[in-house]
């Protein structure tokens, strides 16, 4: 009986091994930084309406802050309200004009300047 168990043990570890092997070759780790333009994933169902011809994601969205490895800080546009999300539900924005308003905001409160892309913050006064 003890046999058994080591078998079915040796066994279980040698499947996880190789699921988490599979599942890292396929993952990509993103990490988006401050300024960094995104789309968010918000699946809505409309009645009436075809889901395969629905958007499923909405923005531009900015990135405001990082708050761990998973989970960020976002917002729309200066007046709305920021929403914290998970990684898994943003993407790259690819489009050709990103927000300018995050660091014109930044920018006023004399505080840190944000470049866009980099993860270079430079002190600014105004």
């Amino acid at each position: 009986m003890d046999r058994i168990h080591r078998f079915a043990r040796e066994k279980l570890k040698i499947h996880s091994d190789k699921m988490k092997q599979r599942l890292d070759t396929t993952s990509t780790e993103t990490d988006f930084k401050p300024g960094d333009a995104v789309w968010l994933y918000a699946p809505k169902r409309m009645k009436g309406k075809s889901p395969k011809l629905q958007s499923n994601w909405e923005g531009q969205y900015t990135i405001i802050k990082k708050i761990n490895d998973l989970v960020y800080r976002i917002q729309l546009s200066p007046r709305s309200k920021p929403k914290v999300v998970h990684l898994e539900r943003l993407a790259k924005y690819t489009g050709h004009n990103p927000p300018d308003w995050f660091v014109v905001k930044i920018h006023r409160l004399g505080l840190k300047t944000v470049l866009f892309g980099t993860n270079n913050f430079e002190e600014g006064a105004v």
